[in-house]
């Protein structure tokens, strides 16, 4: 495990990897039920690469305070985002800074990168939850959502994430909740009808095989999302979590390559 340290941002906690002398910074979005801490080899990478390094735990998940799980309004994610990002350039005045969203998190920083783009040198989105996802309705029509955990196996091929995440006492294993579902509908509109991002630097990460977040609604996503400047990334027979994945080496080759790219010298 990479040297971390904790910040206590009111009702949200935020993970710092640090770097003694960083040359950009990169903010790390989790996905639904999940936190920040299970980044812990991405933000490795990162650091090593030059990055300090930070992550919250968003409203209801992991070490922040909130019932489980329940996200009202995405919009208000995406401003405790913010407050995270002004914390990392409260430290670090100057530094380009890096979005990285997986999965919801790839919601949550779609909608930053709509309302606060240009403050961002770059966006990747891994198995981003935007354009067509069809779960939310799905569950809204039922008169009972049913507790239907994630299944580890979809994450990753690798079994020891799966196993890392069944016994992980801060990722939640019980049913999706009602107004969290409710929102994410709300959310996935207002990306679809947020415009693009201009010339934002965009990196597309997604496996082939995610049953969670199917590729093709999310491609439809993307594609909106994009003002052009789009590196695409698929990976044959990787599931849900890229990073997490037994060809994550490869995975995170891809990202450091476009980031050399991207930001500044």
């Amino acid at each position: 495990m990479t040297d971390v340290r904790e910040h206590d941002l009111g009702a949200i906690t935020v993970t710092e990897w640090p770097h003694p002398r960083p040359r950009y910074l990169a903010l790390v979005v989790h996905g639904y039920g999940e936190h920040a801490g299970r980044y812990d080899e991405l933000a490795g990478v990162l650091t090593r690469h030059g990055a300090a390094v930070y992550g919250p735990d968003h409203t209801g998940h992991g070490r922040s305070a909130g019932e489980r799980v329940v996200i009202e309004d995405f919009e208000d994610v995406v401003a405790d985002v913010h407050r995270v990002a002004a914390l990392a350039r409260a430290a670090h005045r100057g530094l380009p800074l890096v979005m990285a969203g997986h999965s919801m998190g790839g919601l949550i920083a779609a909608r930053y990168a709509q309302r606060h783009g240009a403050g961002l040198s770059a966006l990747v989105l891994s198995a981003p939850v935007i354009g067509a996802w069809e779960l939310p309705g799905r569950l809204l029509a039922l008169d009972e959502i049913p507790d239907t955990p994630i299944s580890p196996a979809a994450l990753s091929r690798d079994p020891a994430v799966g196993a890392a995440y069944a016994a992980d006492p801060l990722v939640w294993h019980g049913p999706m909740k009602r107004p969290t579902l409710e929102a994410f509908t709300r959310t996935l509109k207002a990306v679809d009808d947020g415009g693009d991002v201009g010339e934002l630097p965009l990196l597309w990460l997604h496996g082939d095989d995610d049953r969670l977040v199917p590729l093709p609604g999310s491609r439809t996503g993307v594609e909106r999302l994009s003002g052009g400047r789009l590196t695409e990334r698929i990976f044959t027979g990787a599931r849900h979590e890229v990073f997490n994945e037994t060809n994550r080496a490869e995975v995170f080759a891809e990202l450091t390559r476009f980031l050399d790219r991207v930001l500044p010298r």
